[in-house]
């Protein structure tokens, strides 16, 4: 009889167990694949690893505007991912010795929810094991949408058409690459691919890309993207694949783009079915798990976190909300907030949002005043960005004169964004920002600049 069970060993999962463990609680943890889920494995980690090695590269073929020549640059793939394969064993070779460490039981393999016996207690099954908890966390993640598309399942078999999972490992770089989807794990490799030597094209259904990010700033990004050559095309619809092309109709009229590799990247789903999840009669609406703001869901005992609740699919999101699920079985008062959840979207350059932008202020009526800077008005990214266009839009209450959205384009955003984050969080006046003593000098201080410029 365990106190805890947790079904699914991504960053929710683990640390859910972890968490647990160090509560005292007896936690088992189930795991049908390996620890870290499809953030450690086959996502955040390996996608930034590579992402590193191209940065490098960049910096290496144009360093001459630095003072700097490196001569024959050139990018080694199969060492690239030979030092991801690394940076991945070595972090879930860490995350084993967290659990050990916590006295958290991990079991390998498919947990299958049995169902639910009058005192509360569930039944998950492994094998030929059967395993009794009081309480259960859902943690199975999400998994990549693939569209029935014709030629897609073909161009699977084949290894042409390509995941976020496949694409990772690509042994080579290919001469062209069409990315469907300008999402943010699009983005990311149609950066890495580009500054690596392929022709990239990015197919968008909408008529913008970076899904939730602030349009202006998404289209800057875009433009940034089109200086670096990658193209493309937006109210698009993706028709067909066949062999080194991906057929797709734009404004009428059906194209084609020479397609070596394709990428379908147009999105990803909470994974709510194969374990067994309706023995329990969990509510699931839209194919997420319904949850409060304790991550319970409508069965007393059961709770659902990370992107199986889809209310916000990233890892960050899903440590939180472990934390927030663990603390209300233990009795202490915890609620997740979302209004100050950062974003990240790892290209080059880089770009960072939390909060509001303008599109869901106007949605929600909203007012809002807003000020933009060019990233230049940092010394330090100017004296580290030759032609650099970052740029950074904050968002203010004007009744309140509180911050309600920041965004940034530009080098270091998704280290600096956390800063607009408690700003945002704590509910700052921008009196109060103003009094903030930034460290000079550093690309950070293009808050403040920002501040005294609203």
């Amino acid at each position: 009889m365990y106190d805890v069970i947790v079904l699914g060993g991504g960053p929710g999962g683990y640390l859910a167990a972890e968490r647990a463990g160090q509560a005292g609680l007896a936690t088992l943890l189930i795991e049908k694949n390996k620890l870290g889920g499809v953030c450690l494995n086959e996502g955040c980690i390996p996608s930034k690893t590579l992402l590193n090695s191209a940065k490098i590269y960049d910096h290496a073929r144009n360093g001459a505007k630095y003072g700097v020549t490196a001569e024959n640059a050139r990018i080694d793939q199969t060492a690239v991912v030979a030092r991801k394969n690394k940076v991945v064993k070595t972090l879930v070779s860490g995350v084993g010795a967290a659990m050990k460490a916590a006295k958290v039981e991990v079991k390998t393999g498919l947990g299958e929810i049995v169902g639910r016996d009058a005192e509360g207690v569930v039944r998950v099954k492994v094998g030929d094991e059967t395993f009794e908890g009081r309480r259960l966390i859902v943690a199975t993640g999400s998994e990549a949408v693939v569209p029935p598309i014709p030629g897609v399942k073909e161009g699977m078999a084949k290894g042409t058409v390509l995941t976020n999972r496949e694409i990772l490992d690509l042994p080579t770089i290919p001469k062209t690459l069409v990315v469907v989807g300008g999402g943010v794990i699009g983005l990311e490799m149609a950066g890495y691919f580009q500054t690596c030597g392929s022709q990239v094209t990015v197919i968008e259904m909408l008529d913008h890309i970076a899904g939730a990010a602030d349009r202006e700033m998404a289209a800057l990004l875009q433009k940034a993207f089109e200086k670096q050559g990658v193209k493309f095309h937006l109210n698009a619809k993706v028709t067909s694949v066949g062999d080194g092309f991906v057929e797709f109709e734009e404004g009428g009229a059906t194209k084609r783009a020479d397609a070596e590799r394709v990428l379908m990247s147009v999105g990803r789903r909470p994974v709510t079915k194969g374990f067994g999840l309706e023995n329990l009669g969990v509510l699931v609406e839209r194919g997420r798990i319904v949850t409060d703001a304790q991550g319970r869901t409508n069965v007393p005992g059961v709770f659902a976190i990370g992107d199986a609740n889809g209310v916000w699919m990233l890892a960050h999101a899903a440590y939180r909300e472990a934390e927030v699920a663990v603390n209300t079985i233990l009795g202490k008062r915890d609620a997740m907030r979302y209004q100050a959840m950062p974003s990240v979207i790892y290209t080059n350059p880089e770009m960072g949002f939390v909060g509001e932008t303008e599109e869901t202020c106007k949605e929600k009526g909203v007012a809002y005043r807003k000020v933009t800077l060019p990233m230049s008005y940092s010394g330090r990214y100017l004296a580290e960005n030759e032609g650099g266009e970052g740029r950074i839009k904050l968002l203010i209450d004007p009744a309140r004169n509180r911050l309600l959205g920041c965004h940034l384009l530009g080098s270091y955003a998704s280290e600096i964004i956390l800063s607009a984050g408690v700003m945002i969080e704590s509910e700052m006046r921008i009196d109060d920002i103003k009094e903030i003593v930034f460290p000079h000098p550093t690309v950070g201080e293009i808050i403040r600049e920002a501040v005294f410029h609203a």
